[in-house]
């Protein structure tokens, strides 16, 4: 809610813009700082020792290394209860000499409230991980701990860099915020634990982030079977699904192995098949059905003037709140689902919606062509469709929802013509493939392009006129004539289905009245995409079962002995073969 902004080019070290009447730096509640990385000419100008405004009195940081000058720059610029992050190479954490005295004294004083650790190559000009420090001098005689995080996991490839998803960015704030301890992510270090690695910060020291080592089982591999510690693992679903784990495995010939029940490639298919599945799903749906219901009035409700982004942060929120405690699915992949269809299409529409009111909905737009450098009418928005040679784009209701909420009949005989035309096309080219060619049965009929060409067609079939009716040319033509008309004909009553459903949607959107129109965008546009996504994710929990479970079934369905038979029969063979040939060796 600050409308206005100052922004000044110039040396914060050397030349602070912010600064008292008395000449001192001014101090704020709160800062925040992106400096540059490992600036190296940070004293250009400026004696540390000496400095005017009293940052060094922790330590002067090394001449060729700049990252903890802008901290102590920072820490000076906070007041007495002021808080403040800073975003800095990782090397700030463990660098030994000047910077680690520096570092020892920040922490005995207690002004660093946390660390979060950030993903490799997020930053334009450098690949290497960063960090937030943040910074909160309020507390810092009391503070006996600092808050690490480990979010260098949590990411997305976007072109040749990296960049944090609304998940990723969610869950470090909730988790900062409320200070939620998870194992291999986040915890509280106490400051005796840091002292005694000699105050070095590196946060792998702190939170183990790697993932566990996927152990083979030698007995397995000699004996068969497949380890009951490795199916024990999985406890986490046999909690959800408890009738599933023996329903896919016995107990096997020797204690402590078990046997599969299905076959391998049938294991998705019984789990999605599964009573236990399909309540889970069930439940899980309901869930998100509930958060539907509940905002369903808030948004059939929108107004023009309403703020949007205060709406998808309510919407966000509740998600994740409801979706906190449900059984195996990560309430940030389900937030995420929200957030990215937020992104892509949803944003937009209520940014139209609370700009022009819901009636924007029956509005279409004429689209108007341009030339290119060859004089050629180009089109610089995608059309929706295209009535009576004219294009049009509807921004908010896409034809397709109209089509299929009210012209479904209409559509069908689109589909059925089309459907038509596409397998006597099929046939068509088929028949090309077989006859065509130089010495094919078509090759009379066929251009210098090479393709059948409806006048060539015509003038051999009248020149083979009284020919016998088993000539094989004459009836491979003929055929080709029959399905051309008929691909023909299929062609004209596709365009003329076509015309006829363009011309009856063009005709409804000025019949929408704003019921309809939020019927169209809630019900059918927004909920149903996100329903459908929803349940992808619930199947993609079981595709990560199923495809453990096969890895499993895959890893020890061959035990090593009977390998050795397998191998030592084949090479009897093969040797057995060679000698036949009057090969020796």
């Amino acid at each position: 809610n600050n409308p206005t902004a100052e922004i000044w080019q110039d040396d914060t070290l050397t030349a602070p813009h912010w600064r008292e009447e008395n000449g001192g730096l001014k101090r704020f509640d709160f800062a925040i700082a992106n400096p540059p990385f490992s600036f190296k000419s940070w004293t250009s100008g400026l004696t540390p020792d000496k400095d005017e405004f009293g940052r060094f009195e922790f330590g002067i940081p090394p001449t060729k290394n700049g990252d903890y000058a802008f901290l102590l720059h920072l820490l000076t610029s906070l007041k007495s209860k002021g808080k403040g992050a800073i975003i800095l190479p990782h090397g700030v954490l463990f660098r030994g000499n000047a910077e680690a005295d520096i570092r020892r004294t920040l922490l005995k004083q207690g002004v660093i409230k946390g660390i979060i650790g950030l993903p490799a190559n997020l930053f334009y000009g450098t690949g290497i991980p960063a960090c937030i420090i943040v910074l909160d001098k309020e507390h810092a005689a009391g503070r006996v701990g600092i808050f690490m995080i480990d979010a260098s996991k949590g990411f997305i490839k976007d072109g040749n860099k990296n960049r944090l998803r609304s998940r990723d960015i969610n869950k470090i704030v909730v988790t900062f915020n409320h200070q939620l301890e998870e194992s291999g992510y986040a915890r509280m270090v106490s400051l005796s634990e840091i002292a005694k690695n000699d105050y070095n910060l590196n946060i792998p020291r702190y939170i183990d982030s790697s993932e566990p080592e996927d152990l083979h089982d030698l007995h397995a591999h000699l004996n068969g079977g497949i380890p009951k510690s490795d199916i024990d693992a999985l406890e986490a679903y046999w909690q959800v699904f408890p009738h599933l784990r023996a329903d896919l495995f016995a107990s096997g010939e020797q204690d402590g192995y078990c046997r599969a029940l299905v076959d391998t490639k049938a294991v998705r298919s019984s789990i999605l098949s599964h009573p236990e599945f399909i309540d889970f799903s069930e439940n899980s749906l309901g869930v998100f059905h509930n958060w539907q219901d509940a905002h369903r009035p808030r948004l059939m409700g929108l107004n023009v003037g309403d703020d949007p982004k205060a709406l998808i942060r309510d919407l966000s929120e509740d998600l994740l709140t409801r979706f906190t405690d449900a059984p195996l699915l990560d309430k940030y992949a389900i937030y995420q689902i929200l957030m990215d269809f937020w992104a892509e299409t949803m944003q937009d529409d209520l940014y139209l919606i609370v700009q022009d009111g819901w009636q924007i909905g029956s509005v279409l737009r004429r689209l108007l062509p341009t030339q290119d450098k060859n004089g050629k009418k180009v089109y610089k928005e995608t059309h929706d469709f295209e009535y009576k040679k004219v294009r049009y784009k509807a921004d908010l209701i896409p034809p397709a929802l109209i089509i299929a909420r009210y012209f479904s009949a209409e559509q069908a005989t689109v589909d059925k013509w089309q459907a038509e035309q596409d397998a006597y096309k099929a046939e068509l080219e088929s028949l090309t493939e077989e006859h065509g060619g130089d010495e094919g049965l078509l090759s009379e009929v066929t251009s210098d392009a090479g393709k059948v060409t409806k006048g060539l067609l015509k003038k051999r079939l009248k020149e083979l006129e009284g020919t016998p009716d088993d000539d094989e040319e004459l009836q491979i033509l003929t055929e080709y004539q029959r399905l051309s008309d008929l691909e023909a004909q299929a062609s004209q009553g596709n365009k003329a289905a076509l015309a006829e459903l363009d011309a009856k949607v063009f005709a409804h959107y000025a019949k929408l009245d704003v019921e309809a129109i939020k019927t169209l965008v809630v019900e059918d546009k927004w909920l149903t995409i996100l329903v459908g996504r929803v349940q992808n994710e619930i199947e993609r929990v079981t595709q990560t079962l199923a495809n453990r479970i096969q890895i499993l079934e895959e890893r020890y369905a061959e035990p090593l002995p009977q390998i050795v038979d397998e191998v030592a029969t084949l090479s009897g063979q093969v040797d057995e073969h060679l000698r036949k040939m009057g090969l020796k060796w």
